[in-house]
Formats: structure tokens, sequence, C-alpha cells
């Protein structure tokens, strides 16, 4: 058993990401780190693990401890090996041989397929790999595990796998999770630091009850700092009525008394804090409206993979203006194919037998891997040639959505997978549609965009098909329901047995 404690830490990285961090993470704390796009989650796990240097403080991790970290990405080097030999080269070189043994233990405990264990990593789906970088870094038996966004590409019945691994398997070690995915932080955390540039927040509670007393303690903070900085107000005029009645009654007693209420006013506003605001960049939609009642009609038709091996069945479907249509189903069921199918009979009419759209949609839509942003163009390239908006008006944008002015310049590929979604859901809402097809939408996107988006498709009244493992994300927007039931698509009221249905298979 060890732990890391954390003493007045602090990183600053051209503005300060956090300060003064004091904490210390035990054998039973399971640390939910919850903060917007690029503001210090990755930087601190790697601090954490000692990737990383911080700029003040110290972190100090029990003699011995072996700290994993199951990062993001998975490395180029890592690609064109298999999956097995991926997970076996994590064991140093002289253990090999000797303690293969434990790959097959790390990949069994993830159910994975034996077919799976020899394909190439860069084969394998977005999925897979996430669980490969998992058993990775398990296989070396780490004393305290961290997990950066480990539910990115997950299918839900994985999530709930990824779950029970971590209450069951992984119990009794300190874990730190950096998630934006507020159900599973619920399920697997019992502590939750808020990580902001001022003065973070640190509660005993899981994410849901840890955000309902950060809210109380801004409330606090907030009509605390309005009550002192009208004091302050009240001990200026009054200085002022003290001074000018000093001056014309030549009473130099009244003068000092004015001054000294000046110097209190003063100290009580030298005083106050910058109160946190998310600034992660604002997320807007839009709604052009139709007349249309009906805006997609589909027969009975198949929905097929590319080399056109049937999936399922649609059975007959109406999409009226305002649904918020929410496809469910496992991975590879054909959720992403009929997302497709749909956009191709939005973009050219007739091209889909058995589906009538109506002429006043005017589509926009995003998928999980934000292929429609060319890597290699600037975002400020980017906007001003789809839109021709102007300089500044695309400036203008940019930096609304969060991008300051040096970061529109960068070729996109170098930004963040936050940045690049932010960028993505910039250019839906200028495409200004009626009709929006989201697939996995809140992939990379913080927890205040996530909000945000559901909160704009609420206020527009956006009609949209979506697809998305989020299970807050799908319960906030989601009014009906289709499940992919074999071979057939049948609606449901409620997203919730099927939830269950798939905890109860992975539990």
């Amino acid at each position: 058993m060890g732990s890391i404690s954390l003493k007045n830490v602090g990183v600053t990285a051209n503005i300060p990401l956090f300060q003064d961090l004091n904490l210390v993470i035990g054998a039973d704390d399971r640390v939910g780190l919850v903060a917007g796009n690029g503001n210090g989650k990755t930087t601190l796990l790697r601090c954490l693990v000692g990737q990383a240097e911080v700029g003040t403080g110290e972190i100090i991790r029990s003699r011995g401890m072996r700290v994993g970290l199951v990062e993001q990405d998975v490395q180029d080097t890592l690609k064109d090996l298999t999956l097995y030999e991926a997970v076996r080269r994590a064991l140093p070189v002289e253990d090999r041989e000797s303690d293969s043994w434990r790959v097959d233990v790390a990949l069994d405990e993830f159910e994975t397929p034996a077919a799976l264990r020899d394909r190439p990593v860069r084969a394998l789906s977005g999925g897979w790999q996430r669980l490969a970088l998992i058993a990775r870094c398990w296989v070396m038996q780490p004393d305290a595990l961290l997990l950066d966004e480990p539910t990115n590409h997950l299918d839900l019945q994985k999530i709930f796998q990824l779950e029970e691994w971590l209450n069951v398997t992984a119990r009794g070690i300190p874990v730190v999770i950096a998630s934006h995915d507020r159900a599973f932080l619920d399920a697997t955390t019992n502590r939750t630091l808020f990580l902001r540039p001022g003065v973070s927040r640190y509660f005993s509670l899981s994410y849901s009850k840890a955000r309902a007393a950060l809210e109380e303690v801004d409330a606090a903070d907030e009509a605390k700092q309005e009550k002192e900085l009208k004091e302050a107000q009240r001990l200026r005029r009054n200085a002022n009525e003290l001074k000018n009645i000093g001056i014309n009654s030549g009473s130099d007693l009244l003068q000092k008394k004015a001054k000294y209420l000046k110097q209190r006013a003063d100290a009580i506003e030298d005083a106050q804090v910058n109160l946190h605001r998310e600034t992660s960049g604002a997320i807007r939609l839009t709604n052009s409206g139709t007349h249309a009642r009906v805006l997609v009609a589909i027969e009975d038709v198949p929905v097929k993979t590319p080399p056109g091996e049937v999936l399922f069945r649609t059975g007959k479907l109406h999409i009226f203006q305002g649904d918020r249509v929410v496809i469910l189903g496992r991975n590879g069921a054909g959720k992403s194919q009929m997302v497709q199918m749909l956009r191709r009979a939005m973009m050219k009419p007739d091209s889909e037998a058995g589906i009538r759209v109506s002429p006043s949609v005017v589509l926009g839509y995003t998928d999980q891997e934000l292929s429609q942003l060319p890597v290699k163009e600037t975002p400020m390239g980017f906007i001003l040639d789809r839109f021709d908006l102007g300089d500044q008006r695309s400036r203008s944008l940019l930096a609304g959505a969060g991008f300051a002015v040096e970061k529109q310049t960068h070729p996109i590929g170098e930004l963040s997978f936050g940045q690049r979604a932010r960028l993505g859901l910039l250019a839906l809402r200028l495409q200004e549609p009626n009709f929006y097809l989201l697939d996995e939408p809140t992939n990379h996107v913080d927890i205040p965009g996530q909000e945000a988006l559901e909160s704009e498709i609420r206020l527009h009244e956006a009609s949209c098909v979506l697809v998305s493992h989020d299970r807050s994300f799908v319960r906030g927007v989601g009014t009906r329901f289709w499940v992919i039931d074999g071979k057939r698509l049948r609606e449901v009221d409620s997203p919730e047995p099927f939830f269950a249905e798939a905890k109860g298979q992975e539990g």
C-alpha cells in the first residue's frame, strides 16, 4: 500500500494551470479529476507519474511505488505490433519470457477474443486500442493507477466492464481518473478534484454530489465577494464625505479618519480574488427552421456494411420536426452505418431507396473522428474558406469558441482533440442547419461543453438523430430512442432498459 502526496503543487504554462494543490491520495481513494479542455488534467497526471516537473511545490510518492499512467493515444511504435505483443512489450525485457502469462491474464480480464490478440494494433477499433493501453499498464502491476479519458471510443458494454474492473480488480490502490463522462465518474470515484487556475476544490464525494457541493461553495464565494465589495464602496463614500467636511472645517482629525477608511476600502478590494469562470469556449447551435412536419420518412430498408452485409432492417419510421432521436446498440451493430445512410439521403435526394427527405432539410453533420476537419489547414483558414465571413468576424467567432489568437493560425492537426471538437461544433453552427446528424458529438468535449451542447439542442428545439455512449448526454437530450435489437430496429420509451441490459451483459 502507498500514497501520493501533493504539497503546494502548481504548474504554469503561459498562464497558471493550477496552483497550491495540497492533498494526499491514499489506497482507497478514487479521485475524479475534472477541468475544462486544456486546463491541466493531463499535465497533472504526467506530474503525478513523474513524466513532467511541477513548477512549484513537490509531489511525494511512497518509496518504491510504481505508478501506471494510461494515456489517451497509442504510440506509433506500438501500432504495427499485435495486440498481444504490444501488451507484452510493457514488461521489462528481462521478464518478458518468464512473466508473459501476465499478458493473457490482463487480456482475459477484458474478455479479449482470441482473434483480436494476433491482430495489429492499428487494425483494432478505437475502443480496443484504449483497452490495450489499460492492459499494458495493468500488466506492470502498478501500485497506483492514473487514467486519462479512459472511456473515449468505448461502447457502453465496455464502459460498464471497465467500471466493474476498476471497482473490483483494481480496488485497494490509489486511482485518479481524468474524464468528461459524468455517469462513469459517479460509478467509479469517491473523491473529486475540480482543477482550476486559482483555487482548486477537492471534495470527498463522487462527481454529482461534489458538483452540487461546488456550486454551493461558488455561490457562497460570490455572495461573500459581493458583500465585501459593497462594504468597500460604503467606506469610500464615507471617506469622501469626511474628507470634504475635514477640508471645509479645517479638521486634520477628520481628514486622517477619511484616509484610514480609504485604506480599509483599498485593503478589502486588494484581497479579492478572481472568481472562477469557465473559459474553455462557448458552444452555440442554431436552427434555421422549416415548415415541414415530417422531415424524414423511412420504409423498411436494410442497413448494410460497406461490403454489403445486411446488419438490420429499420422497419417503417418517420422523423418529425423537433424529434431528438437517439440510436442505441452495441459496437458493430450498425449505428454509424445508419447515420451514414441518412447522411447520403439528405445530401443527395433519391440516392437511398426507401428514404424520403423533405426538400426543406438543411443538414448539419459531425462524426466521432471529426473527419470534416482538414488537419493541415488552420482554424482561421478553415472558417474563412468555408464560410466567407471576413477576417475580423472569423477571428471573433474563433475567440468565442475558445481559440486564443495564436491557436487560430496553428494547423488543426496540432490542436488537442477537445479543441478540434469545438472547432467542428463551430463549423456545424455556421452551416445554419435545421437537422443535425451527430455521431458521438461529446467525444473529447469537456463537461461544461457537454452541458452547453445539451442546452443548445433543447433551446433551439433542434431536430436531430444522434449516436452516443454518454449516458448523461443521452438522458439529457433524447426524446425518442431506437434500439438495434438483433436484425431489427425497434423504438422504446426510455434508454434505461438498454442501459440495464448492457450492464447485465458485462456484469
